[in-house]
């Protein structure tokens, strides 16, 4: 793709006439019935080549630390809610048929709520027209231990706004998309113990000016999902940057190929799937916050909260061997740090 043009200080300038032909062939894509032009059917991403993320993996092996320390925010550490606990610890693991359980027995299908655009995480490979990612596996696991080797489940895509309606509704008995445990979410939903641990960064072009949360980012253009973590995290730290807002973190990316924001506020985990897409974009800034990722489900739902962390207590253990392992290396290990980190230790309130 062709470089946004910048001014004098290196901003990216918008192109009218680039955005808008850039638009209007994504629509042509999409009412054709093909892929857009930066990803595959469904709007999901289209691999990379593995020669040039090859390359760029080469080049930024530092991730997901890539920028230097900054000294502007407090470091990352743990949340804690207003009483003292930790958001991230959950119910104690049981195989215990309840009736959440029951009632995903008697349908004969799970039903999950997951993202098709997160690159090594969920998305749906153009050469099959399957979901694949560190997340699908998951997912599959979990509707092993429910429904038998060979289980039916109804994936459901949902954008990053709408992770918490659909289980408050009850269209879907999981949702399994790179969602962060926090407080407030720990009001609204229920959750799994953690099953990965990430951080916010900054994903900018590589001849950005941005450096990181300090004056190189005030008074620029930063993209980031509604009702995500980078939002909240924007809104309470006052940047100094304007804020644009949208459904799901490929579309920031999209933005900030076509010169229409500066930079990118994500989960580095997330980061490191879209640079594999788009090896002109690297990591800045330290790492912010220590965030980890859960299974969401219905509140009321405790007994498949308590089955879901059976199975992930199978599926982190063993090690190098374990099936936890197995997926990291498999989706991830080639975008993430040069040395895969162990899975997260569960902690557990009852």
């Amino acid at each position: 793709m062709r470089e946004p043009r910048r001014t004098a200080d290196g901003r990216a300038r918008r192109n009218p006439w680039y955005a808008g032909a850039t638009a209007a062939l994504v629509l042509l894509a999409v009412l054709a019935g093909g892929s857009a032009p930066f990803g595959g059917p469904g709007g999901g991403p289209a691999p990379a080549d593995p020669q040039v993320v090859s390359r760029a993996v080469a080049e930024e092996r530092s991730l997901p630390h890539s920028g230097p320390a900054d000294r502007t925010l407090p470091p990352p550490r743990p949340e804690r809610c207003a009483d003292g606990g930790d958001p991230a610890a959950s119910l104690r693991p049981s195989t215990a048929d309840g009736p959440a359980v029951r009632r995903v027995k008697q349908r004969g299908h799970l039903i999950v709520g997951v993202d098709q655009n997160s690159y090594r995480w969920s998305h749906r490979d153009p050469r099959t027209g399957e979901l694949e990612g560190f997340d699908i596996d998951l997912v599959q696991a979990i509707a092993r231990d429910l429904l038998g080797p060979k289980p039916d489940i109804v994936y459901r895509t949902i954008a990053t706004d709408q992770r918490i309606p659909a289980l408050r509704a009850g269209r879907v008995d999981l949702v399994v998309r790179t969602m962060t445990i926090n407080c407030e979410r720990a009001k609204q939903v229920a959750f799994s113990t953690a099953y990965f641990v990430v951080t916010q960064q900054l994903l900018v072009p590589h001849n950005s000016p941005i450096t990181g949360y300090d004056p190189s980012v005030r008074g620029r253009t930063l993209c980031t999902a509604k009702t995500s973590t980078g939002e909240s995290l924007m809104a309470t730290h006052k940047l100094g940057a304007e804020v644009v807002t949208v459904a799901n973190q490929l579309d920031c990316l999209v933005r900030l190929q076509l010169g229409e924001v500066d930079g990118v506020m994500t989960d580095n985990a997330l980061a490191a799937g879209l640079a594999a897409q788009d090896p002109s974009v690297r990591l800045v800034g330290g790492a912010l916050t220590e965030e980890p990722y859960g299974v969401a489900m219905n509140l009321s739902d405790e007994d498949l909260v308590r089955r879901v962390n059976h199975v992930l207590e199978g599926y982190r253990s063993g090690g190098a061997t374990s099936q936890w392992r197995r997926s990291y290396d498999l989706r991830l290990g080639d975008v993430m740090a040069q040395e895969p980190p162990a899975p997260p230790e569960p902690a557990y309130r009852d």
